[in-house]
């Protein structure tokens, strides 16, 4: 049979202000027809560029892409005519409703007559979306806007599907109704190019491809990529409060290739089998047991070895070199919610919900999209008015004193909100100023923010030419100049690739240490165990709170196959989505 796909030599250049730059280098590699393959690697690693060569939107530079026996340089419009590509920001019309999308996208594909109605009411059917063909696309929560732009991506099933991060951005139990859609809509019929910054996805996948600075750098059945793994991944059981500074004692041995909290212990992966025996044997350690390994483990090895960085510490955006000193009381609190309420016209987004958040805690706000999370954040950061309610920071009423509470807040944004068109060291003088920021002190925070996050190469580019990755480090480094007490985080890793996550919490970690209250949302719900406490949402009103430990064995009374956080999640939500149907 004819390969869906190949490459040959494939190279891609693009120029840029600070020159050219080749986003693929001499790239090869087959996939066979009706073969369903995950992409992953880090940001900036060339994936978007190669599903655009695939695509027959981009040439190669050099060497040649073969797309169902076509060359693209030849046929491009040939090859456009049988993919199905579904890019990160799909082209979803906000002011026309579910039926109205499809309806275009079915005019686009020329499907008519009897198949046409056919494939709107599988289309309709299998996204879940028939109650709602009336809604504007507008009004979607994220998880099915990204179930709208998957069935418009394949009324017409392609023989090649290309799906830039479908995912990202969504909540868990979303995500995994994403995978079964695209698997009765595509699998078996179509070959599947699954681009993902999550590696559980990835894991299900037959085959991965990882880049890393636009070379392949390892390619293979999952199982075969984790085979050097085995026996050198454990979990880790702790004493009560012991498992932070664990973490951080793991992390910082030359033995350890990663550290993570999963589940309610630690994961970790040595370099080699014999360091295990002196983990045993350190304080706070109450059991070690050795467990398959999984593709993150792998991939995380992979791409600490290619970046030259094998002793498990991101080389930039990790810890602060130089953390603020511990500041009064940590017992105090800090943020009070008493029966929150937030209306929009009918629409109650925040539905009187109430907790309370201490000093240097990491209170993490879960659920799934359109839950009433972001909502939330913004009321505490003093951007939106509650509708009714209390809601105190640092003892300021959010009702009446909301600009003298933002003085003490850092907040970064779900989607990138700094001013795009402004370099990094424009934005952060933006910062600054808007901060109040002056004299030593504000040369003082510049310097160590830009030194700190790793900016120094980037700092006179475009901030929309940016990486993704960059572009969260430098809305970190904005929301962390004035040294807020509190800091509030929504989505921050979104679509980040796995050793950017892990600088990325080792930093947050440090900061609660020395007493700065963060609060932060997340669809990585392994993120999620890094958590002191942890609050549910679903339809604006609170589900529970508790420890991540307590609410994983609280799902394990009724789902004992529970094994982690995500897990206990998901049935949390399928158990009461049950009692209200």
């Amino acid at each position: 049979m004819t390969a869906a796909v190949r490459l040959e030599g494939v190279t891609k250049r693009f120029r840029a202000d600070r020159g050219v730059i080749e986003a693929l280098a001499e790239l090869s590699f087959t996939l066979e027809p009706l073969c369903f393959v995950g992409l992953v690697g880090p940001d900036g690693a060339g994936k978007t560029t190669l599903m655009r060569l695939l695509a027959g939107l981009l040439l190669p530079e050099e060497g040649r892409v073969t797309v169902l026996g076509l060359d693209t340089r030849d046929a491009a419009r040939a090859v456009q005519a049988r993919v199905g590509y579904m890019p990160q920001r799909f082209g979803l019309y906000d002011d026309l409703s579910v039926r109205e999308n499809l309806e275009l996208y079915a005019d686009l594909h020329g499907l008519e007559g009897e198949l046409r109605r056919e494939r709107l009411r599988e289309i309709l059917q299998a996204t879940e979306l028939a109650p709602f063909t009336d809604r504007f696309a507008g009004r979607l929560s994220g998880g099915m806007r990204q179930k709208l732009a998957m069935g418009a991506a394949l009324l017409k099933t392609p023989e090649l599907l290309l799906l830039d991060e479908p995912s990202v951005g969504v909540d868990p139990l979303s995500r995994r109704e994403l995978w079964q859609l695209v698997q009765h809509l595509a699998g078996g019929r179509a070959t599947i190019l699954w681009s993902t910054a999550y590696l559980d996805e990835a894991e299900r996948c037959e085959r991965v491809l990882v880049l890393q600075e636009g070379r392949l750098i390892a390619d293979g059945r999952p199982a075969e990529l984790t085979r050097g793994l085995e026996g050198r991944v454990f979990r880790v059981r702790t004493a009560r409060g012991s498992r932070r500074p664990l973490m951080r004692l793991l992390r910082d041995r030359p033995d350890t290739l990663d550290v993570t909290a999963v589940g309610g212990a630690l994961r970790l992966v040595v370099k080699e089998k014999e360091a295990a025996e002196e983990v045993r044997g350190i304080e706070g350690v109450r059991g070690m047991e050795p467990v398959a390994p999984r593709l993150e483990d792998a991939v995380v090895a992979l791409l600490q070895q290619t970046t030259g960085n094998e002793d498990g510490r991101p080389a930039t955006g990790g810890p602060p070199a130089d953390p603020p000193a511990p500041r009064r009381e940590m017992r105090e609190v800090v943020i009070r919610v008493r029966d929150l309420v937030r209306v929009f016209g009918k629409f109650r987004a925040v539905d009187g919900i109430g907790f309370e958040v201490r000093r240097g805690e990491i209170f993490g706000l879960l659920g799934p999209n359109g839950a009433g999370k972001s909502t939330t954040f913004k009321m505490l950061c003093g951007l939106l008015p509650p509708s009714s309610g209390e809601a105190r920071v640092l003892g300021y009423d959010l009702l009446r004193a909301a600009p003298a509470a933002r003085a003490h807040i850092g907040y970064m944004a779900q989607k990138f909100s700094l001013y795009a068109d402004l370099t990094p060291r424009q934005n952060l003088l933006f910062t600054a100023d808007a901060y109040g920021l002056t004299g030593a002190r504000r040369r003082r925070r510049l310097a160590a923010t830009i030194a700190e996050f790793g900016l120094e190469a980037m700092l006179d580019q475009r901030s929309r030419d940016l990486p993704l990755g960059y572009k969260q480090r430098l809305s970190m480094a904005c929301a962390l100049l004035n040294e807020p007490e509190i800091l509030f985080l929504d989505e921050p890793t979104s679509g980040v690739d796995p050793l950017a996550r892990r600088a990325f919490w080792a930093r947050i970690v440090a900061l609660a240490e020395a007493g700065v209250t963060v609060m932060v949302t997340t669809h990585f719900l392994d993120e999620a165990e890094y958590c002191d406490r942890i609050a549910i949402l679903e339809r604006g009103r609170l589900l529970g709170v508790g420890t991540p430990d307590g609410i994983i064995e609280a799902a394990r009374r009724n789902a004992p196959g529970v094994a982690n956080l995500e897990d206990a999640f998901v049935a949390l939500l399928e158990e009461r989505r049950k009692q209200a149907a």
